[in-house]
């Protein structure tokens, strides 16, 4: 069934374009003079200048791995954040922790990890459901790379970009 949807009638003065124009052209000039008059900025000259400093406090950026205060690895390859990835960014390859290992009640560690920056779509489903906050998103918006592989990051380079985090970690709990 067609919907039909009636045309407001228009003012002779409005069949004639012109205050449309006028207008158009009053706040293109009034743009034009604010930059010529006032020095305005308007762009940004991006590599020399950056958002850094007014970037608002829920950006999202890019996701990585930390360590603990001690350099221990968070991460207890749950694979919550490979599920739950809407563009299955993320790859998980988990290994046991041997049996001689203080640690080994954990059961588990990420052999392998990998983000794939190019289909990341920085959407924050991977920080909110980890239960040993080891991914978080930083805030960093310039990821560049001058071929594929060098946008998926692996283990050794989340790490390395992703830093030192302090607060509980139930992995390290040596009561649960």
């Amino acid at each position: 069934m067609a919907i039909i949807v009636q045309r407001p009638k228009l003012k002779w003065w409005e069949n004639l374009y012109l205050p449309g124009l006028i207008s158009g052209m009053r706040v293109t000039l009034g743009h034009f003079f604010a930059i010529l008059l006032r020095k305005k900025k308007v762009t940004m000259q991006y590599p020399e200048e950056k958002w850094d400093a007014h970037l608002p406090d829920h950006y999202r950026g890019a996701p990585a791995l930390v360590t603990d205060d001690q350099g221990r690895e968070r991460c207890v390859a749950c694979q919550l954040c490979e599920f739950i990835c809407p563009p299955r960014a993320i790859t998980i390859k988990p290994e046991e922790i041997p049996a001689e290992d203080k640690w080994a009640k954990v059961e588990k560690r990420p052999r392998a990890f990998e983000i794939d920056m190019i289909r990341c779509i920085y959407c924050g489903l991977c920080e909110e459901v980890c239960p040993e906050q080891a991914i978080f998103l930083r805030k960093d918006y310039a990821i560049t790379g001058t071929s594929r592989a060098e946008m998926v990051h692996d283990k050794k380079r989340l790490y390395e970009i992703g830093g030192v985090r302090t607060g509980l970690v139930n992995k390290w709990n040596e009561l649960k």
